[in-house]
């Protein structure tokens, strides 16, 4: 299944021959059924991990050779791995730059994170270089534009920001488990068409800042702010729980162990977006 970010579009656990899902139809001359399938899981579903040429059913979840298939602990390494950078790019950032006065170090630090992360979005295989490199450059724009917020809105936005994400990762986590959220085709596609959308707005709205000076179109400000803040968020609770679904998807159907190195830099794309949205709400309702 493809699970896009708007933000990046990163390639996540699919290939061009098909699409890993549990409703998903077999490959054209294969058989009907798999009779490895594990328990709870279609035996008809194709698997993007089957070698070429071969019929995908037969494969399902065992694409990959055993001791080599990615497991939920290389996920939660790799992603503690990523995230901790961030965090400590953030924490010597915070400490060693002004927000105000350093902010051009910040932007820069997020265009070079930016670079690194459309580079790997486009490459058919993870490199982790780039995602860990990414996930410095993150962090130190994490840290110069949480002080400068800090300064900006009053001490405590940033940690009310960072309990704040924390407990939309754990909320979207335990509605994941619980199957009071379930990721679909058609899910996937609304998310998609609301996050293009949402950014569309924030970019025009950031181009009325620029070109005709305070808070251009408004949504980024006041009461129409809190409300696109809380959207955002949302979004972003979305995308986690389509992160979680690559993730089930990958050690399902058998992917690689590098691939755990996407499932983190997707769970960080996401977890930074939730942030940064929840870091102007509080802002903004702090200041009203």
């Amino acid at each position: 299944m493809r699970s896009s970010n708007p933000v990046f579009s990163r390639r996540g656990f699919s290939r061009d021959r098909g699409a890993a899902g549990f409703n998903a139809p077999p490959q054209a001359g294969g058989p009907g059924t798999n009779p490895y399938a594990q328990p709870g899981t279609n035996p008809t579903a194709t698997n993007p991990y089957a070698p070429a040429g071969q019929p995908q059913a037969d494969w399902a979840p065992y694409a990959s050779p055993a001791g080599s298939r990615m497991t939920m602990d290389d996920v939660v390494s790799r992603t503690g791995m990523t995230l901790g950078l961030v965090v400590l790019g953030a924490v010597v950032s915070w400490v060693a730059f002004d927000g105000e006065k350093d902010l051009g170090i910040g932007i820069a630090a997020m265009l070079g994170a930016f670079v690194l992360a459309m580079v790997q979005s486009f490459k058919r295989k993870p490199t982790p270089a780039l995602i860990l490199g990414y996930a410095v450059l993150e962090g130190v724009f994490l840290g110069i534009w949480s002080e400068f917020f800090n300064q900006w809105a009053g001490d405590g936005v940033v940690m009310q920001a960072v309990l704040g994400t924390m407990s939309v990762f754990a909320g979207v986590l335990i509605a994941y488990k619980t199957r009071l959220i379930r990721v679909t085709a058609r899910f996937q596609r609304f998310v998609l068409a609301a996050a293009i959308g949402f950014i569309l707005l924030m970019l025009v709205n950031m181009m009325f800042a620029v070109f005709g000076g305070g808070d251009g179109l408004g949504f980024r400000s006041g009461g129409l702010g809190i409300v696109f803040g809380i959207v955002g968020v949302i979004l972003g609770a979305c995308f986690l729980a389509m992160d979680f679904k690559q993730v089930e998807d990958g050690i399902t159907y058998g992917a690689p162990r590098e691939e755990s190195w996407l499932a983190a830099f997707g769970l960080t794309l996401s977890l930074v977006w939730i942030y940064l949205e929840m870091l102007r709400l509080v802002s903004l309702l702090q200041g009203d």
